[in-house]
């Protein structure tokens, strides 16, 4: 698993968990209960993870969506 994106945005979170859901392409979210240590202020990031082999179908679905400017610039294609 990669990491797709990383945001303490739960709406965010939300609607890309349902375009990938959408997309029948497996993930999972890392961190959602750090919200326990910080103390629920939502200043930790979340992450959301996928598989290396749908990465690039993952961030085609979230461009698609208008939302190519919060993919982790991270997970982009090394050039």
């Amino acid at each position: 698993m990669e990491e797709l994106i990383r945001t303490n945005d739960m709406v965010l979170i939300s609607f890309i968990e349902a375009l990938l859901d959408e997309a029948r392409i497996e993930h999972m979210v890392l961190d959602t209960n750090m919200s326990v240590l910080e103390g629920s202020l939502g200043v930790l990031p979340r992450r959301v993870l996928v598989d290396a082999e749908r990465m690039n179908q993952a961030r085609r679905v979230l461009r698609d969506a208008g939302l190519g400017a919060e993919i982790d610039p991270t997970s982009q294609p090394k050039s």
